[in-house]
């Protein structure tokens, strides 16, 4: 009987908790990746505004060794896949990868169709609209910034350029970065959470079962055990007369 009892109430309760556990850790797992994603794309924005920073003197100064040096330097740091910077005709000037340098870029390319899909190329992006991620060479996944490089006051005011303060876009860094810690963090986190569901459903189950034992099977165990005792009483024989 208990195991009768306890296998209708307990099966529904499991399947009940466990899909509901699931559903749960779907939607906040999914929430939790888009964050991430997000987190990648303003670092990376971050990264980007700082290296356009580090380099504008340099541009200035029309001073190609220390530019190429920057631009290198930032190009061996741990999780930087490539960074590079094109002009406005899309031929790579400076790269981390020398064999990239003087190359056409493709405008056809994911990066580059966003901004040239029309007649005249945009020329301000967001944030989110200049990001994009792909699949390198060598199959490791990637997220790239592509941040234009703006004709300031000073850029078309310097001696040494040659820019008419009409020109908005001198050219473009393009910037990308390894994802793989990024998988790494939400292969980490898909175990806590598969973990996680296992323990509330052990414990879900088991507390569901202290709780049905203590109200409702032993409760009804000794009423079954009582009434087994009084129709054994009064099926007994009676006692014979003197």
């Amino acid at each position: 009987m208990f195991a009768t009892l306890a296998g209708k109430a307990l099966v529904p309760v499991g399947l009940a908790v466990t899909g509901f556990m699931v559903v749960c850790c779907l939607i906040l797992y999914s929430v939790i990746r888009e964050d991430f994603h997000r987190s990648e794309i303003v670092y990376a924005s971050n990264l980007a505004d700082t290296i356009l920073k580090s380099t504008r003197y340099a541009m200035h100064k029309s001073d190609r060794d220390t530019l190429a040096t920057i631009i290198r330097n930032v190009g061996e740091q741990r999780g930087v896949d490539h960074i590079r910077i094109f002009n406005k005709k899309g031929i790579v000037r400076f790269s981390a990868k020398p064999g990239e340098l003087d190359r056409q870029v493709d405008k056809n390319a994911e990066g580059c169709i966003v901004c040239h899909q029309g007649a005249v190329p945009v020329t301000n992006l967001g944030t989110m609209q200049q990001a994009r991620t792909f699949r390198n060479p060598d199959g490791l996944d990637v997220i790239a910034i592509t941040a234009p490089i703006y004709n300031e006051p000073d850029c078309s005011s310097a001696a040494c350029h040659v820019h008419l303060p009409g020109q908005k876009i001198l050219g473009t860094l393009d910037i990308g970065l390894s994802r793989a810690e990024h998988a790494r963090s939400l292969a980490m986190l898909r175990i806590q959470m598969i973990i996680f569901t296992i323990m509330s459903l052990i414990i879900t189950i088991g507390g569901v079962t202290a709780l049905l034992r203590k109200n409702l099977f032993l409760p009804v165990q000794r009423m079954r055990n009582y009434a087994d005792i009084s129709t054994e009483k009064n099926d007994a024989p009676d006692p014979p007369s003197h």
